[in-house]
């Protein structure tokens, strides 16, 4: 049995109805392509999109900063949680965890995010997110840009080289 495609849905931890709205619909994208959506675990785009993905009978995974359900309480629509002890240093594994990664809206900690996935080549699709030019100019390849959440969940399994479910 082959390995289910993983997608990171990264974006701020509070945000507008727009923004939950884009998360959401991506979360159920996500699903419908039958991928496991991993997030940080927490509110805003985070939760919306897991009540996507869950919407549509999807698997969702939260990369929590605590070391516990206590510390760290998951929102409601993630079904496993995966508690790292590590503060915001566990951008790192929930850029790392999916093969693609989807950033939506966001701030500082979204921010981050982007650097670490672009760092360590994984792709990343923008849906209302950062504006980034490197300071070379030169064209990142795996930074892109997306109108939909279908478009974005798309090119995301695209650039990760999965063109439908597995």
């Amino acid at each position: 049995m082959a390995a289910r495609l993983q997608l990171s849905v990264i974006g701020a931890g509070e945000c507008d109805t727009a923004l939950e709205r884009l998360a959401f619909e991506t979360g159920r994208e996500v699903a419908a392509r039958g991928a496991v959506l991993v997030c940080g675990g927490r509110g805003g785009v985070m939760a919306a999109a897991c009540a996507g993905a869950r919407a549509a009978g999807g698997l969702t995974v939260g990369i929590l900063p605590g070391a516990d359900r206590r510390e760290s309480p998951p929102n409601p629509d993630v079904e496993l949680a995966l508690f790292t002890g590590l503060g915001q240093a566990r951008n790192l594994p929930v850029v790392l965890s999916g093969e693609a990664v989807v950033a939506i809206g966001g701030g500082w900690g979204t921010l981050s995010e982007i650097a670490l996935a672009l760092k360590h080549r994984r792709p990343v699709v923008r849906l209302g997110s950062w504006r980034l030019e490197p300071p070379d100019g030169r064209d990142e390849p795996l930074l892109r840009d997306a109108a939909t959440p279908g478009e974005a969940v798309a090119l995301a399994c695209r650039l990760a080289g999965v063109e439908g479910p597995r």
